[in-house]
């Protein structure tokens, strides 16, 4: 069979990669009796998905070690600290992916191809909040 033929449907490309560190925090806004409010650590799931409607040659949206500066972020600055000290408002999962996408454009995405689409932040194995990017 000659697949050289097979037709190819336009639209997007869309990429993830995982990443993990370890971090403590606490939430002070909440009542002291809520268990979030004090401290406690989680092994967080970071992913990033990021976009393209055009491949760069190898055919790739974004070549997963040009996410290496995301991965060396974490590890220094987020890894093994408490949260709470290094976000400027309460670390929930919902404003660290918010934190991270933020990062992530200023840092990472203008020497990639590729564009953000969205953070998730898994807390727990059952737990995640999800950032999606609005439309630049």
């Amino acid at each position: 069979m000659d697949f050289s033929t097979v037709p190819l449907p336009s639209g997007k490309h869309t990429i993830g990669k995982l990443f993990d560190f370890e971090a403590g925090h606490r939430l002070p806004s909440l009542a002291p009796e809520h268990k979030c409010s004090r401290q406690h650590g989680h092994s967080y799931e970071v992913e990033v998905i990021l976009t393209a409607s055009e491949l760069e040659d190898p055919g790739f949206v974004t070549d997963f070690g040009d996410l290496a500066p995301f991965k060396k972020f974490l590890d220094t600055e987020l890894d093994h600290h408490n949260l709470h000290e290094i976000m400027p408002s309460d670390p929930t999962s919902e404003r660290l992916a918010q934190f991270l996408a933020g990062w992530f454009i200023q840092n990472v995405e203008p020497g990639i191809p590729g564009r953000l689409v969205a953070v998730r932040v898994r807390e727990t194995e059952r737990s995640w909040a999800r950032f999606d990017v609005a439309e630049r």
